[in-house]
């Protein structure tokens, strides 16, 4: 597996910080972020985003929060790693986020 570091929280202030890489065989992102807290939990695990898709948070996943002012870091991973010929691999878009 080889890791490429793609960003960093601007205002990371050298503390423990949400970070982006990109893993280079599979394009996947790889995010190190701050652990959602139980209220923000409940409500990601309690509510169906997606019609007839289940509910909760499965015990191998994590919800995790990457501040807002990270969207060009993500944008700039997208163009360069995510956005080629194949598509958008399927992924299911709220109508809501379209054009964000």
């Amino acid at each position: 597996m080889t890791l490429r570091f793609v960003g960093i929280d601007p205002n990371t202030g050298g503390r423990g910080s949400p970070t982006v890489w990109v893993e280079e065989e599979s394009a996947d992102l790889v995010l190190q972020g701050e652990e959602a807290d139980a209220l923000l939990k409940d409500l990601v695990g309690s509510t169906e985003w997606v019609a007839g898709h289940k509910t909760g948070i499965p015990a191998h996943e994590r919800v995790i929060r990457i501040p807002a002012r990270m969207v060009p870091i993500l944008r700039f991973w997208h163009r360069s790693w995510g956005g080629g010929a194949e598509g958008d691999g399927g992924v299911r878009v709220a109508q809501s986020a379209i054009g964000r």
